[in-house]
C-alpha cells in the first residue's frame, strides 16, 4: 500500500521563548496538536478538572427519572453489549440503585436482537411493568421504538452519543445527545460520557431532595468512564481528556473489585496502568462477553461487589477473549480471500458468509483495514437476512456512505470511521457495488494511502540528550498523556540512523495470529547505540541489513531494565535511505 510520511509544520521560536518551562520536544508536539496559543498548550499539560455539562433535556430527563423513584415505578436501563455501553450501564444503573430506584438491566443479545433498541425489547419491558426506559450509547435513530413506547405509555429518554439521522430525532419523552449541542467540549463525549454526566445530575438533584440512603462518591464512576471513553476511540482531548485522566487515577489507586480482578488476569499492575493498556488490554476483554456470548457477564464483573465472584467473572471474560482472538483470526482470513477474489485493488473490501461469527465481524473488518488499508465490510448472513460491520480510512465517511443507500437497508447507524448495518441478504449484492462505486468515487487516483504523520525530526543523535533519565524533555513528554485519538502518542522522523543488529522476537504462532516483533539495535556516527522494537514488523526484516542506514518513524517511550528507567525506540516505520 502507498505510505506517506508527514512532517508537522515546525513551532516559531516565539512559541518555544513563551513556554520556557516545557522542553522544545514537548513544546513542538503541542504545537503539531494544533494546540498554538501558549495558554491553551499549558493548560493543557494541567491536570484538567471534572467536567460538567448541561445537555439537552436534561432537566426533563432527571425530573422524570426522580419522579419514577418517588413513586416506585420500575425503570430499565437499556445498554449497547460494547464496552462504551456496558460501562455507560454500570453508570447509570448504580446511581439509581444509589437513589433508591427499581432497575432492571437491559442488554440486547449481539445474535438474537442486534444493536440498539428494538421493538420487542420495547414490547418484553412494557409487560414487565416497565414505565421508564433509558437507553445508553443507543437510541439516536430508534424511529419506531420511540413511537411504540409512546403508544405503550412507556417514557423513553434517550442518552446517546450518535449521529442523528439527518438532524431528524426520534419522538421520545427526552434526547439527551451532546451532538444537538454546539459546545464543542461536550460533543465529542462518548456513550459513558453522557450517562454520567446525567448520573451526576441525578445524583446531585438526589440527593438535595434527601434521596440518598447513604453517601455517594461521584469519584467511584470514573475508572467506568475512562475504560468506556477510551474502548470507543473518541478524541482524547478537550473534556473527554479530563475524563480519562481522573479515571486513570481512580483506576489505579483505588479501581472496583471487576476492574481490580480483570486488571490481574491480565496481568497489568495497578499503578502503571495507562490509556494504550484499557484500548488494548481491559476493553478487548469486556467486549469478549458480548461478541461470543451476553454482555451480561461484562456488566456483573464491573458491579461485582465480591472478590471472589470478580475473580471468576475476570477469569472467564480472560478465556472468552482468548477464543475470541482465534475467531477474529479464521474470520479476517476467510473476509479477505473472498474480498480479492474480484481484483487485487477494490475501492473497498466486501465479505459476507452465514459462516462468519456475527460477535467478530466488526473486529475482522478492522483487521482487513490493517493489512489492506482501504475501508472493509464484512457481513454475517442469517437466512433472509444480513448483519454488517464496515470499518473506514481517513477520507472515506462510512455512515455517511451508508446513508447514501439507506433504501436498502432496514437500519444503520455509526461513526465516520465505524458502522453497521441490517438489509434483506437479496440485497446484499447491489450493496456491494453501490458502497464500491461511492469508495472509488472517493479514492484518489493514485489509490488510498495511509499517512504517518511525524511531530518532529532530528538526526539519532540528538537522541542523546534524552538517555539522561532525569531529562525534562522524558518527563515533559509523559505529561502529554493519555493518549488515544486526537492525541496519539508522540511520533519523531529519526534521520541517518545505522542499522547495528536485527532479529525476531516473539513466537510466530500467537493465539491472535499476528506476526512476531522486529528488535533493531540503531546507532548513529558516533557509535552511541539505541534499543529499537518494530512491534509486528518481522515481515519487514529483510528489507534490512546490518550497517545500512535507514530513516525511522518512532515513538519514545521508559521502560525499566535493572531497576532504572531506559529509553526505548518504538518503530512504526522505516525505509532507506
Amino acid at each position: 500500500m502507498p505510505t506517506v510520511w508527514q512532517l508537522a509544520e515546525r513551532a516559531p521560536d516565539a512559541f518555544f521563548a513563551a513556554l520556557p518551562d516545557v522542553h522544545p520536544l514537548a513544546a513542538q508536539v503541542l504545537y503539531a496538536r494544533g494546540l498554538r496559543d501558549p495558554d491553551a498548550a499549558r493548560a493543557f499539560l494541567s491536570p484538567g478538572a471534572l467536567p460538567v455539562f448541561t445537555l439537552p433535556d436534561f432537566n426533563r430527563a432527571t425530573a422524570r427519572l426522580l419522579q419514577a423513584i418517588r413513586q416506585r415505578e420500575r425503570i430499565a436501563v437499556y445498554g449497547d453489549y460494547d464496552c462504551d455501553g456496558v460501562t455507560a450501564c454500570a453508570v447509570m444503573t448504580e446511581v439509581l440503585r444509589a437513589l433508591g430506584a427499581q432497575v432492571r438491566v437491559y442488554i440486547p443479545d449481539r445474535f438474537e436482537e442486534g444493536y440498539g433498541l428494538n421493538l420487542s425489547a420495547v414490547d418484553r419491558l412494557h409487560a414487565e411493568g416497565v414505565s421508564v426506559i433509558v437507553t445508553v450509547d443507543c437510541g439516536a435513530r430508534a424511529f419506531a421504538e420511540a413511537e411504540r413506547a409512546r403508544a405503550l405509555g412507556v417514557d423513553l429518554i434517550i442518552t446517546d452519543h450518535h449521529e442523528p439521522e439527518d438532524g431528524r430525532l426520534p419522538r421520545a419523552f427526552a434526547v439527551v445527545n451532546p451532538k444537538l449541542e454546539t459546545d464543542v467540549d461536550a460533543a465529542d463525549l462518548a456513550g459513558v460520557g453522557v450517562a454520567f454526566q446525567l448520573a451526576t445530575r441525578l445524583l446531585a438533584q438526589g440527593a438535595a431532595a434527601g434521596m440518598l440512603a447513604s453517601a455517594f462518591d461521584v469519584e467511584s464512576l470514573l475508572d467506568l468512564v475512562a475504560v468506556g471513553t477510551v474502548a470507543d476511540v473518541v478524541p482524547v482531548m478537550r473534556a473527554n481528556r479530563a475524563l480519562v485522566q481522573l479515571g486513570l487515577r481512580r483506576l489505579n489507586r483505588a479501581p472496583r473489585l471487576g476492574l481490580a480482578a480483570l486488571a490481574a488476569a491480565s496481568r497489568l499492575a495497578l499503578g502503571s496502568i495507562r490509556a494504550d493498556h484499557v484500548g488494548f488490554v481491559l476493553s478487548p476483554r469486556l467486549n469478549a462477553a458480548g461478541r461470543l456470548d451476553t454482555a451480561m457477564d461484562a456488566f456483573a464483573l464491573l458491579t461485582a461487589d465480591d472478590a471472589v465472584e470478580a475473580q471468576r467473572l475476570a477469569l472467564q471474560l480472560e478465556a472468552r477473549n482468548r477464543e475470541r482472538q482465534q475467531l477474529t483470526l479464521q474470520i479476517s482470513r476467510d473476509a479477505e480471500a473472498q474480498a480479492l477474489a474480484l481484483g487485487e485493488d477494490p475501492p473497498l473490501l466486501f465479505a459476507a458468509s452465514p459462516t462468519f461469527n456475527p460477535g467478530v465481524i466488526g473486529l475482522a473488518a478492522q483487521r482487513l483495514v490493517e493489512r489492506r488499508y482501504a475501508p472493509a465490510v464484512v457481513v454475517h448472513v442469517d437466512g433472509g437476512q444480513a448483519r454488517g460491520s464496515c470499518r473506514s480510512i481517513e477520507g472515506f465517511h462510512i455512515t455517511q456512505a451508508l446513508d447514501q443507500v439507506r433504501d436498502l437497508l432496514y437500519r444503520h447507524g455509526g461513526h465516520a470511521a465505524a458502522a453497521g448495518f441490517c438489509l434483506p441478504t437479496e440485497r446484499l449484492s447491489e450493496l456491494r457495488q453501490r458502497l464500491q462505486a461511492l469508495a472509488c468515487a472517493h479514492r484518489p487516483a493514485e489509490g488510498w494511502t495511509r499517512v504517518l504523520r511525524a511531530d518532529a525530526a532530528f538526526d539519532l543523535a540528538a537522541l542523546a540528550k534524552l538517555a539522561d533519565v532525569n531529562s525534562q524533555a522524558v518527563q515533559d513528554l509523559l505529561r502529554l498523556e493519555p493518549h488515544g485519538a486526537g492525541n496519539p502518542r508522540p511520533t519523531f522522523w529519526l534521520r541517518n540512523a545505522v542499522v547495528r543488529a536485527a532479529r525476531l522476537v516473539g513466537r510466530a504462532d500467537q493465539t491472535d495470529g499476528l506476526p512476531p516483533h522486529l528488535q533493531l539495535r540503531l546507532g548513529d556516527s558516533r557509535r552511541v547505540v539505541w534499543d529499537a522494537i518494530g512491534w509486528r514488523l518481522s515481515h519487514r526484516a529483510a528489507e534490512l541489513r546490518e550497517g545500512m542506514s535507514v530513516d525511522v518513524l518512532a515513538q519514545l517511550s521508559l521502560s525499566s531494565w535493572n531497576g532504572a528507567p531506559h529509553l526505548q525506540v518504538e518503530v512504526v516505520d522505516f525505509r532507506a535511505r
